[in-house]
């Protein structure tokens, strides 16, 4: 499974956002997918996960009422709405794809992680 991750820049505090990851190969794989940032200085931290068939979502609590992720299954695609931006949301966002859990907040359980994509929030 190859992930391709759209979108990012810079928005000023209170502004929106979208993100999109695009899979290929082997997706019939994919049980769940996954939003995961990180910013400077900090770990990689959950943002948003969704399960591929049924399209069950989880939100990290500081994007809860915020961001909402939704996935396309005919285009093999997952998208991130982000609104509400605020600068502590700044970091490298990067989108992942498990095999054996649909729905996770850990790092270690996503097999396929694409490149990262900045996400600028100014005050």
């Amino acid at each position: 499974v190859q992930l391709q991750a759209f979108g990012g820049g810079w928005v000023q505090a209170g502004g929106s956002l979208g993100l999109s990851c695009a899979a290929s190969g082997r997706t019939v794989n994919i049980y769940g997918m996954g939003w995961f940032r990180q910013a400077p200085g900090k770990e990689r931290e959950f943002v948003a996960a969704v399960t591929w068939s049924a399209g069950a979502t989880d939100y990290a609590e500081s994007v809860k009422g915020r961001f909402t992720i939704a996935r396309d299954n005919a285009k093999n695609t997952v998208l991130l709405q982000m609104n509400s931006l605020q600068p502590e949301d700044t970091a490298v966002y990067s989108c992942a794809a498990a095999s054996r859990v649909a729905l996770s907040r850990r790092v270690d359980r996503y097999e396929y992680w694409g490149h990262g994509t900045l996400v600028t929030v100014s005050s």
